[in-house]
């Protein structure tokens, strides 16, 4: 598995394992929905504690039965919960009018960033009719005329059938890739011969979250697999993602086991070719935060994989620029640093330093045209810089302004590389860069209809509640007028590293073209700083990120872009447990929250699905100390009876894979039972749905009326 919200699969080398108007706006009482005074008749909800006791604490858990995803009872719940918010958006006026403003913004051509391999250019591209992007193909130029290769739009008639991940070949004559139903991301796999468009009989099930390196000759491939069901325990089919070797055209059950025997269940493994096909990567983990690195020649099965970077408390990647092996690693080092490493004795005290630590934190580290390419993080906004083999800066790219630069890729041997770019105001962006001069043209643009001259973007900096400076994006239509009314929207993540860098979202016009604002807070836990900062906010020390979001709420209310009763906060996955905390730490700091696929009973949730594959970020209630830490802020444990939530609009799937749909069933009843406020506690649940990958834009654009009407409803905005 991955973290709740993973990266996609790197496509070569191995840079870390494995692992997404004009509006008039009305004060509160003046819309009658918020003023509505009677609590909502919330449907029957059968209440059945359980008592137990954890190291020497009595815990009552009054919905344990709504952890039962195959019951009757649990079904018969849910399509009552489900009436019941479809009542309430039905109610709301004009529905129609926001869905053809979703619709107009988000069925617009988008496309994905070129790949080059060898004399193959690989892209994507989804038209304004299609729920899913298509893969396509030029040949001998990267502006060749393109030619479809593989369309996911055929997988299915309602488009629930959803291309997982994909992986060309070293020369992009052969696809692998995994396709999946319902959101589910259960991948199997699949190989397509690229120029007759056949699919070659491999079919291999439990590849999700899959990890594959070809071999240099289009031969086999290394992988990941999971186990299959009745091969383990029950619900150890989650785990034992171990890698694989399978040979074209050979069967899959006979693939020998090439690492996984006898390690722990939540150790994963990754691998990936370096770029000029030399050397393959193997990378271990059972650690968000560190791995272990492992390299061999890539035509020679028979050798063994020599350590690398083994025991670091850092995590290590890799590639290959001729004879030299070339790694990027923050092992002593925080915001990472580029060392060569000898391959017949790469020991970490031997390492050789070529590009420093630098001011911002090295993100990806690219050999391109015999340079090395890195993109770099600093203060939240992407650089990318070109150095010569040894290390000495030649150009820094000129990007379009402050943003999210990210996909570079190139040939090893080749002039140009590929990369993309986008802002809050700037749609995703495909450029072309000339590698010797740093010179860039624009290749590809998303051609939403807005006007970025109308928007401004601001970064912001407070101060969290032990005194660390935090950043936070601030957007909205020019000439906003701070007077303490504007109806707000606060997004947080905070977890695995992951970085909330300036991201363009087609359906955000909706709202700030009606006079909203929109926030991002940088809060700890995520990547913007490098390893101390993602530190700062893991296991003992995840109050903080909570800490950090509370402050940045009170900071645009200090500042008066808003008030409590025009706030409102949104975040999904590990951002679904940060909104869970607010509802309980800081209800009167939100007038909503929206709370999506979200990890709420954190004293429970290693027992669910994949989770146990994150303890490492959050601990595990099974150890005393860790336990003490989880139940301060575990949601489902802190709820209060009489305590006066904000109106709340929890999302879940039937098919969610990552982060099981029991968190978000249990929590929407207690917050409806206790909640002592009139303001609505609603559970929106889909089928043929999982955890936000691969849904089809049909989905899509009704998952985002449903949340801007219940944003525009609760915060009172005409």
């Amino acid at each position: 598995m991955s973290r709740p919200c993973p990266r996609r699969p790197s496509r070569r080398g191995h840079a870390f394992p494995a692992l997404w108007w004009c509006g008039l706006c009305l004060p509160l009482s003046a819309v009658q929905v918020a003023a509505d005074s009677t609590r909502p008749d919330y449907p029957a909800t059968n209440r059945a504690p359980v008592t137990e006791e954890l190291h020497g604490v009595k815990l009552v858990d009054p919905y344990r039965w709504l952890e039962d995803d195959d019951s009757s009872e649990v079904a018969a719940w849910v399509r009552a919960q489900v009436e019941f918010a479809g009542n309430y958006f039905e109610r709301i006026p004009r529905r129609d009018t926001m869905r053809q403003e979703l619709e107009r913004l988000i069925r617009v051509p988008t496309f994905g960033v070129i790949r080059a391999y060898q004399t193959r250019y690989f892209s994507t591209r989804r038209d304004p009719e299609q729920n899913h992007a298509v893969i396509y193909q030029r040949e001998g130029k990267s502006d060749a005329t393109p030619w479809k290769v593989l369309d996911p739009n055929t997988f299915s008639a309602d488009g629930t059938v959803a291309l997982d991940w994909w992986y060309p070949s070293p020369d992009g004559a052969l696809i692998a890739y995994g396709k999946s139903a319902g959101g589910s991301e259960n991948s199997t796999l699949y190989v397509l011969d690229v120029r007759s468009g056949r699919t070659i009989a491999e079919s291999i099930p439990g590849t999700k979250f899959c990890s594959l390196a070809w071999m240099p000759d289009n031969s086999g491939f290394h992988y990941t697999r999971y186990p299959q069901p009745g091969d383990v325990p029950a619900g150890d089919e989650n785990y034992f993602n171990h890698l694989y070797f399978h040979k074209l055209g050979t069967d899959w059950k006979s693939d020998p086991k090439v690492w996984g025997a006898g390690e722990p269940k939540e150790k994963r493994a990754s691998v990936g070719l370096s770029s000029n096909r030399r050397w393959l990567f193997k990378s271990t983990t059972l650690d968000w935060a560190k791995n272990d690195l492992f390299v061999r020649p890539a035509a020679d099965l028979k050798a063994p994989f020599r350590p690398v970077a083994v025991g670091l408390e850092a995590k290590t990647g890799g590639d290959s620029l001729g004879d030299r092996l070339l790694l990027l690693t923050n092992h002593e080092a925080p915001r990472y640093r580029v060392v060569e490493a000898d391959p017949a004795n790469p020991d970490p005290a031997r390492w050789k330093d070529v590009i420093p630590q630098q001011p911002g934190v090295i993100q990806s580290m690219e050999l391109i045209g015999g340079r090395i390419v890195l993109t770099i993080l600093e203060n939240v906004c992407s650089r990318i810089v070109i150095h010569d083999s040894d290390g000495r800066k030649e150009h820094e790219v000129e990007l379009p302004g402050p943003g999210a630069a990210g996909g570079v890729n190139g040939n090893h041997d080749g002039n140009e590389f590929f990369f993309a770019f986008e802002s809050f105001a700037h749609p995703p962006t495909t450029y072309r860069c000339d590698v010797k001069t740093g010179r860039i043209r624009q290749v590809d643009r998303s051609p939403v209809e807005i006007d970025p001259a109308r928007y401004e973007a601001r970064q912001l900096w407070y101060t969290s509640k032990d005194g660390t400076r935090v950043p936070m994006f601030v957007v909205h239509r020019r000439g906003l007028k701070k007077d303490g009314n504007n109806p707000t929207l606060l997004y947080g993540y905070g977890g695995f590293n992951i970085s909330m860098a300036p991201r363009f979202r087609n359906d955000l016009f909706v709202w700030l073209d009606r006079g909203g604002v929109y926030a991002v807070a940088n809060i700890r836990g995520g990547g913007e700083f490098g390893a101390e900062w993602h530190q700062a906010g893991r296991r003992d020390r995840k109050q903080n990120c909570f800490d950090d979001f509370i402050a940045a709420a009170k900071f645009l209310c200090d500042e008066k872009y808003t008030r409590p009763q025009r706030l409102a906060a949104l975040g999904g996955s590990n951002g679904g447990l940060l909104m869970g905390a607010m509802m309980t730490q800081a209800p009167e700091q939100f007038r909503a929250i929206v709370c999506a696929v979200p990890l709420l009973d954190m004293i429970r949730y290693h027992r669910f699905s994949m989770a146990r594959f994150w303890i490492q970020e959050y601990g595990s209630a099974e150890d005393p100390a860790e336990f003490r830490t989880l139940l301060a802020y575990s949601p489902y444990q802190n709820v209060r009876k009489g305590t006066k939530y904000p109106a709340v609009l929890i999302e879940t799937g039937d098919s969610d894979g990552r982060v099981a749909p029991c968190h978000a069933r249990k929590m929407a009843a207690l917050l409806q039972a206790e909640t002592g406020s009139d303001r609505p506690i609603l559970l929106r649940y889909e089928t043929k749905a999982g955890h936000g990958a691969g849904k089809p834009v049909s989905k899509q654009i009704e998952n985002r009326l449903d949340e801007w009407s219940f944003l525009i409803r609760e915060l009172g905005v005409n």
